[in-house]
């Protein structure tokens, strides 16, 4: 009989250009979860507008007012498998415009990755008073997600 593998939601939060679905998408293709040939296509069709580096962005952004902005606008549902697990990976909208999406996607997890830019000024704007970084934190919590991973994105923008 084969084993059951463990089910696992994983909401993917942060601030808006935080680099939620590209490290995401670049996550997923890592496990196994998009093919190498897919990933080239996008490349080819987001240099074709511009956006060359959002190969891995549009693993998850498939809406096309999504790709031609570089923001996410609604939850993005992605399956794949490790060898213990089968994981769901939700990726959300961090502007705030959004919020209503990022609550829809959270409400669905187990557990989440708090995304934060460590380049300057942004990893500032994401904790500021009024920032996504704070508020995403706090809705997770708020929505029973318990356990929180946080992910520091853009390490190669900060000087040391």
């Amino acid at each position: 009989m084969p084993k059951v593998k463990r089910h696992i939601n994983i909401v993917v939060v942060g601030h808006v250009d935080s680099g939620k679905s590209t490290t995401t998408g670049h996550l997923i293709q890592k496990c196994g979860g998009v093919d190498k040939t897919v990933i080239d296509m996008y490349e080819k069709e987001a240099k074709k507008i511009g956006k060359g580096s959002f190969k891995f962005a549009w693993v998850m952004d498939k809406l096309k007012a999504e790709r031609e902005r570089g923001n996410t606008i609604d939850i993005t549902l992605r399956r794949f498998e490790t060898p213990k697990y089968e994981i769901t990976v939700i990726d959300t909208p961090g502007h705030r415009d959004f919020i209503t999406n990022m609550i829809t996607g959270t409400s669905q997890a187990d557990c989440a990755i708090l995304t934060v830019s460590s380049s300057p000024d942004e990893f500032e704007a994401g904790i500021s008073e009024n920032g996504q970084t704070r508020e995403h934190a706090l809705l997770c919590y708020t929505l029973g997600v318990k356990q929180l991973i946080v992910c520091a994105n853009k390490m190669d923008k900060t000087e040391p």
